[in-house]
């Protein structure tokens, strides 16, 4: 089994692909048909691009506070791919690259970023609730979709996805005890990217791995190299259908690296240094997974090419949408959570529309 071959209290790791995208495990390699594995791939590399080309947006002014997912493709399309469609995601507000392989449009995600709340609406067959700023909330919301689909036998797996230093804040422990509690299918997918914006892992816990930390709900938990797309996605179907299946929660680490910033807002020069950010760079999951393509024929420098110019001309061309179509209306800012305004929410739409329409008559 899986879990017991990579205990983390006995210091082991899931790896598939080496960093220089070389199989190292061939037991452990996935039947993945070529379809899937270049849908992962372009996944990958549309959302560093669209991260990359967000980033200069928000230094131009054009863009509101953005949190880049650059380094952290492996871990959330080797995930994503790995589920149902009936499964559900509770997210964070670092998981592009999930929402784009579930297949969310990216001037959705842009809109979200670009300040307006519709961006934040999913499609009901998407199964993705809405992005999560209250740090460690996402797993009791998660916990309480498992615990429901296990109440209706549905079979849907809940996946709640957190940070590093979202596993100090009480929700993740509280939902991860209620779950586990009552056996219901919850995976927790932690993102180690080194960094709780600028306090290290290290200084965050003493726990030596963060999938340790399962032990204490009775739950299973495993760590994954998080730059291997090919281990996180054989980690994450073991773990979905082991919480399918009724035998309970599961929490997986993927061991990752923020290659950005926190957000716009954050200078990491500040914190890390330059040697440690290029030998993360030697891990990069895209130039991984890319060699591992090439060498079984999958994929040639030539389509590489076209797909970064296509990536940035439709990166490009969606900005432009949002930027011609997505500032919100007052309307939007108090009408978009109730189905009906309460009196309070009306009475402060109307005082401030007052306001609005004098201060533009002065």
């Amino acid at each position: 089994m899986l879990f017991k071959d990579f205990d983390p209290l006995k210091g082991k790791r899931l790896e598939i692909l080496d960093a220089e995208g070389n199989i190292t495990n061939t037991k452990l390699e996935p039947k993945i048909d070529k379809e899937t594995l270049l849908k992962m791939y372009k996944t990958m590399t549309l959302g560093r691009v669209a991260d990359i080309r967000a980033l200069q947006y928000q230094r131009q002014g054009r863009m509101l506070t953005y949190a880049p997912n650059m380094g952290q493709e492996a871990a959330q399309v080797g995930s994503m791919a790995a589920l149902d469609k009936k499964d559900w995601l509770s997210p964070g507000f670092r998981d592009l690259n999930l929402m784009l392989y579930r297949g969310v449009p990216l001037k959705q995600i842009y809109l979200y970023w670009y300040g307006n709340e519709w961006g934040n609406h999913f499609e009901e067959d998407m199964r993705i609730l809405p992005i999560n700023i209250i740090i460690g909330s996402q797993v009791a919301h998660a916990a309480g979709l498992a615990y429901a689909s296990k109440i209706q036998n549905k079979g849907e797996v809940a996946l709640a996805v957190i940070g590093d230093g979202g596993t100090s804040h009480g929700e993740f422990y509280e939902g991860l005890n209620f779950a586990a509690s009552y056996d219901a299918p919850l995976v927790v997918l932690i993102q180690n990217n080194q960094y709780a914006i600028s306090t290290p892992r290290r200084k965050a816990t003493k726990a030596e791995t963060l999938a340790q930390k399962a032990v204490a709900f009775g739950a299973e938990g495993i760590q994954v190299d998080g730059n291997d797309v090919l281990a996180m996605y054989v980690a994450m179907k073991e773990a979905a259908e082991h919480a399918r299946s009724g035998k309970g929660v599961v929490l997986v680490e993927a061991v990752t690296y923020r290659m950005g910033p926190h957000t716009t807002s954050d200078d990491p020069s500040i914190y890390r240094t330059k040697e440690e950010e290029q030998e993360w760079a030697k891990k990069d999951p895209i130039a991984r997974f890319k060699k591992y393509l090439m060498d079984k024929g999958y994929w040639t420098e030539e389509e590489e090419a076209k797909l970064d110019e296509a990536n940035n001309a439709f990166v490009k061309e969606t900005f432009e949408w949002v930027e011609a179509n997505g500032a919100a209306t007052l309307e939007d800012v108090f009408k978009y959570t109730y189905a009906e305004m309460t009196p309070q929410l009306t009475e402060q739409y109307e005082t401030h529309k007052k306001f609005l329409e004098e201060s533009e008559g002065k």
